[in-house]
Formats: C-alpha cells, sequence, structure tokens
C-alpha cells in the first residue's frame, strides 16, 4: 500500500544553526530537542526563544516542527514538565515525540492542539501497539528500527490510514538498534535513556580472565582486539521506494549531535531522491546524489534489518569514522564577485566542492585567498577566521569541502 502523499523528509537539528541548514536544504520538517526531556543530552540544545525563533523561520517556509520529550521521566521530573510543554506549545511547535505514556497524557492536557509522535523508545513492533497508541491520540508512530520492510507493510495494511508511519532512513545505529540500553549507565554512570550515552559500543575491548590480570586475552585473531559491539551506520537511500511501497510516512535522518554539513549533505540528498519517487517508474538513484552521503563523515554503511536479519549490521574491526572529504568553509556573503566564507578548516588556493542548497554540488577553482580587508595571504589556518576570494556566484549558506588526500 502507497502513501497517498510522497513521504517527509524529516531532518535532525541540534541547534537553531542546524534547524536553518535543514529547512535551507530542502527538509520537510525537521525534530529538534530542548534543554530538557529529549534524548541528547547536550549544551546547545535549544532554549525556547530559541525554539520560538527557529519555529517561525520554519513555518514562514511552511516546515513543521517536532519537538522530542521521549525520555522516561522520574517523579521530580514530572513536576516540571506540565510547564515545559506550556512553553514549547506557545513557542509554536507542531508535534511531541514521546515515550511514557505518562507523558503523553500530559501533552494531550497541556498542548491539545499538538500532535502525538510515538518515539522509536517505545519498541513498536506490530500493528496491536500501533492500534493501540492510534487509539490514544497519536497521529504518528516511529517504528522500531528491528523491523523488517514487510513487516512495516503488515504494520501499515492494519492501522487505520490516519496513522502515519515514520522510520529511520539514515545515520548511526547503537547497539540496542532501538534503545533502551544500560550499558553507559552501568559502566560510567551516564544514562542513555536520559540522552547521556557515553558510548561505550564504541569501545574497543579484550577478554580478561579472573586469575590473570593484566593479560587481555583478543576475541578474535587479531591482536588489535575487537569492537564487539560496534553498529554500522544505517543508509537506506538506494531503498526509498521499497519504504514508499510499504507505506512509509516519513523518512527520518538521524543526527542531531551531528554537524549543520552533515544535516545539509544528508538532507539534500534524501530530498532530492524522494524527488524522483514523484516522477513514478523505476527508481534509480544518480551517482551524483548517491555520492553525498559518502562525502559526509560516516561509519561503515548498512541496511539495518530492513532487509531482513544480517551479520553486516555490526562492524568489528573498527568503530573509527569514514572521512573522503572535509569541510572547510561556509559562505557568508557573496558581492560584487568576492565570496566572503567562514573557515572551518585550514585549506589553500586550489580546487575545491562546493554544496548550494539549489545547484547541488558543483567544483570552483580558487586562485588567491584574502583576508577580510582583502590582503593577500597564503592559507586560511585560524578558527573562524573571515576569508575572501574571487570565485563565481556562491549563495549564503554553500559548504565548501576538500577531498582529502589518500
Amino acid at each position: 500500500m502507497k502513501t497517498e502523499t510522497m513521504p517527509e523528509v524529516l531532518a535532525p537539528a541540534g541547534n537553531l544553526t542546524a534547524l536553518y541548514t535543514a529547512v535551507d536544504y530542502g527538509a520537510d520538517a525537521v525534530y529538534v530537542g530542548g534543554q530538557e526531556f529529549g534524548m541528547r543530552a547536550a549544551p546547545d540544545n535549544f532554549t525556547m526563544e530559541q525554539l520560538a525563533s527557529g519555529v517561525q523561520y520554519a513555518h514562514t517556509r511552511r516546515v513543521p516542527v517536532y519537538l522530542t520529550l521521549n525520555t522516561l521521566p522520574r517523579n521530580d521530573e514530572v513536576d516540571r514538565l506540565p510547564d515545559f510543554i506550556r512553553q514549547a506549545a506557545q513557542a509554536g511547535v507542531d508535534a511531541f515525540i514521546v515515550t511514557d505514556p505518562g507523558v503523553l497524557a500530559l501533552v494531550k492536557r497541556c498542548a491539545p492542539d499538538c500532535q502525538l509522535h510515538i518515539s522509536v523508545q517505545a519498541g513498536i513492533v506490530n500493528y496491536a501497539a500501533a492500534r493501540f497508541y492510534h487509539d490514544l491520540g497519536a497521529s504518528r508512530i516511529v517504528v522500531a528500527r528491528e523491523l523488517s520492510i514487510e513487516e512495516i507493510a503488515e504494520i501499515r495494511a492494519k492501522t487505520p490510514a490516519t496513522l502515519e508511519i515514520e522510520a529511520f532512513v539514515h545515520g548511526a545505529m547503537c547497539m540496542s538498534v532501538s534503545g533502551r540500553c544500560l550499558l553507559s549507565e552501568y559502566l560510567t554512570g551516564r544514562d542513555a535513556n536520559r540522552g547521556d550515552c557515553a558510548q561505550p559500543c564504541r569501545w574497543e575491548y579484550a577478554l580478561v580472565e579472573q586469575t590473570r590480570p593484566g593479560q587481555y586475552m583478543p576475541i578474535v585473531q587479531d591482536d588489535r582486539g575487537s569492537y564487539i559491539l560496534n553498529a554500522r551506520d544505517l543508509c537506506m537511500i538506494d531503498h526509498l521506494d521499497k519504504l514508499y511501497t510499504a507505506g512509509v510516512t516519513s523518512f527520518k535522518i538521524e543526527g542531531r549531535a551531528k554537524t549543520a554539513y552533515y544535516v545539509a549533505a544528508v538532507t539534500y540528498a534524501y530530498k532530492q531522491a524522494v524527488k524522483l519517487l514523484r516522477g513514478g517508474g523505476e527508481y534509480r538513484l544518480p551517482a551524483q546524489i548517491r555520492d553525498e552521503v559518502e562525502k559526509i563523515s560516516h561509519r561503515a554503511y548498512s541496511t539495518g534489518f530492513y532487509f531482513g536479519r544480517q551479520d553486516a549490521v555490526q562492524e568489528y574491526a573498527s568503530s573509527g569514522y569514514i572521512r573522503p572529504y572535509e569541510w572547510i568553509a561556509v559562505v557568508e556573503d557573496y558581492q560584487d564577485g568576492i565570496a566572503t566564507v567562514t573557515q572551518r578548516n585550514r585549506f589553500y588556493p586550489g580546487t575545491y566542492d562546493v554544496l548550494d542548497p539549489v545547484r547541488g554540488s558543483f567544483k570552483i577553482v580558487v586562485d588567491q585567498l584574502y583576508d577580510q580587508d582583502m590582503q593577500p595571504i597564503e592559507c586560511a589556518r585560524h578558527a573562524a577566521q573571515i576569508v575572501r576570494f574571487r570565485s563565481e556566484p556562491l549563495r549564503r549558506g554553500a559548504f565548501i569541502r576538500a577531498r582529502k588526500s589518500e
């Protein structure tokens, strides 16, 4: 069964800059987190003032904003929730993403005009659970990451058409896949279920026998040890047509802790891919679009559990990132043939790749760099340095990147 409208591209935003970027690069919706109650504990999560500003920017461009409210709050936190929910609703958020049934009830009471989305943390793996949440007032469920495409299609077929289905299509996955992990809390005292995961599943492990302290034995036949808990990143851009046919309403990109460049590249790629679905016929992804998800920092990709259980979901050799390109600057202004950029990594005159929200990816040649006073400089070496150079027209917010040497 196909959805009646095209699936939305749902982009992450960990701060205001990322929200602006997500909207500018084609997101149909954005999800964010506040200072509390979300599954990403970070100092630059949205204050209520920032949330209101971001919502205004998004709504002006007809992009809804969803707020994560998906931790499992303790008693003392429940007392603070009603005021938090009311403030977020006043800021204009369109939906709350929730896990806890008590939080669900509070949202219904304190923000009756906002939609309810059920988080992946709820572990919805069958149509009975989906119906249950729909009966409680949810307009959308985020299905568990452990499901196959066939299982999602069955949920779609056996639930009301008014219930939307959201599924992750891209980004990092943890060992627990859909969450509820206790490993970080046990090893470090940092609770993953409260947004403060220390990511111990990315650590390198070896075995030690009780009577032989200090003697570390490799888990595999490799003296480097093994990353036995490390999951690959998810990438479903080659298979969006199958998820669409299964009835997925929203394609969700993971990454509220990622950079604005990551948000731009992945959002742009998936939006262009969704546009191809509108044309009907065979879904054939051009190499230029597919390449975008390779140009960001990522771990080895997999298709998760969408095509059944696969050993390829885990990566035992390393938890390191693949970084074929380096983000070197972002365009701040362009006037009279001169581009003004903010440096992000050191760069020299040369040929570079640009990601533009309208033009996509293209090359530019930079012959000479100048400082902000138009004095020649050899290279851009200082963090956040203002740099100028002559070039073809560049749009504000475009990202400039360099291919890393082998």
